[in-house]
């Protein structure tokens, strides 16, 4: 009996000895791979897309067994803002990272405890890489939800090859000059710009009318109640682009119909960021060296300034494993500093939140860098000023206005009532 006492005793104290054994390699093993997942629109026929999957990988090599970064892409801009704004709502961060276009609709995620406060985790060294004004404007109470990174200018773009086939040589300086351009470009049998209604902001016609809302009513016209005369007449303005110099099937058309138009050389004259120039499918048009960008002929008092906006701005979800936390603070800087996002311009035309040394050689490119320096004073566009919801019920509203089913008044007055004030 005491044999077998003896021998229960020994292997009681072998599988002890096990188990402790087994778990000391627990504690000290090799630490687990953390995986984050970015949702991300730089992909497919995004100009930046090249440039940020190099990176990635290039990262996750260097980080092989400690970090692995994700791409769940994300191609349609517009589907993918609404999955944001749902998963938000829903109580569920949409990735460990995930942009957002900054506006007075997206600030409102800052009173969401899901997303990671960076004020709090960020470095003095990292924080002055960025635009000092970009952050500010990213800042909300206090609180920094979301790090600023790619900008843009809204210029409106000229093919002066199609402009030289109809005997205008210069870019117009007044509405008068424009107008004579654009009956001339019809009379040669070109139509003269790309317009849209659809979408869920109405892309390169809410530049235009913001153009011509700024140039009547200046840059700070978006404080103004929307029924204001600067809008109303801007309002009027868009409506004859749309019905006498674009596209029959501008109502309802999107922004890859509108693009698609001025790439193909139907249309002469378009209206987009920074990004859009370093495109592949840009650089292969026959008139891609006669490309000329330029601010809007005044069609008010106010002049020589630019449309701009802060267009992306890269977040994170707050998370309690530090790890985890850890592994995002690290990518995010790898992502945002000077090195990657100059490999990123210089592929993609875009411009950045952060303080690089990178000069576009490009003429193109070049022509937005300019063109900016040269602005006396920027404004925002209609997106950027008063948020999604204002901008979706411009959109909306715009079809029904160029089809002449409401006033210019009616329209304005419709858009006005979604501002929440």
């Amino acid at each position: 009996m005491m044999k077998k006492t003896k021998l229960l005793a020994v292997l009681l104290m072998l599988c002890l000895m096990t188990g402790l054994g087994a778990q000391g390699q627990v504690d000290s093993g090799v630490q687990k791979e953390v995986e984050l997942r970015w949702a991300s629109i730089w992909v497919g026929n995004d100009s930046k897309a090249p440039a940020v999957e190099a990176l990635v990988n290039e990262y996750n090599a260097k980080n092989a067994g400690k970090i692995k970064v994700v791409i769940e892409p994300q191609p349609d801009y517009n589907a993918y803002e609404q999955k944001v704004r749902t998963s938000l709502a829903a109580g569920q961060a949409p990735a460990d990272i995930f942009t957002i276009k900054f506006n007075p609709t997206t600030a409102t995620f800052y009173q969401s405890n899901l997303l990671m406060d960076f004020s709090k985790v960020m470095s003095n060294s990292w924080k002055q890489t960025f635009d000092a004004g970009s952050l500010e404007q990213s800042t909300v109470d206090g609180m920094l939800k979301s790090l600023p990174m790619e900008t843009a200018i809204l210029p409106i773009w000229y093919n002066m090859d199609a402009f030289a086939q109809a005997g205008v040589k210069a870019l117009p300086t007044t509405m008068n000059e424009m107008w004579a351009a654009f009956d001339k470009l019809k009379a040669a049998g070109i139509t003269p710009a790309s317009q849209m209604t659809g979408d869920t902001n109405a892309w390169t016609s809410m530049i235009w009318f913001s153009h011509f809302a700024v140039s009547l009513g200046g840059t700070n016209v978006w404080d103004k109640p929307f029924t204001d005369p600067a809008f109303v007449e801007a309002a009027k303005l868009t409506k004859r682009m749309i019905t006498e110099y674009s596209t029959s099937d501008a109502v309802g058309l999107g922004a890859g119909g509108s693009g698609g138009h001025f790439l193909a050389g139907r249309t002469a004259v378009f209206s987009n960021g920074p990004w859009y120039a370093g495109r592949a499918d840009l650089a292969a048009t026959p008139f891609f060296n006669s490309i000329k960008i330029a601010g809007l002929p005044a069609a008010g008092s106010t002049k020589d300034f630019m449309i701009s906006r802060l267009q992306a701005n890269i977040c994170a979800a707050s998370t309690k494993d530090k790890a985890k936390e850890a592994a995002i603070l690290d990518f995010m800087q790898y992502l945002t500093s000077p090195a990657s996002i100059a490999r990123i311009a210089e592929t993609s035309g875009a411009m950045f939140a952060i303080k690089t040394d990178y000069r576009p050689v490009k003429a193109l490119q070049k022509q937005f860098y300019d063109v900016a320096s040269a602005a006396k004073t920027t404004a925002f566009d209609l997106e950027a000023a008063l948020g999604a919801e204002v901008t979706l019920e411009f959109a909306q509203q715009l079809g029904a206005l160029a089809l002449g089913r409401i006033s210019a008044e009616e329209f304005c007055a419709l858009v006005d009532r979604k501002i929440e004030r």
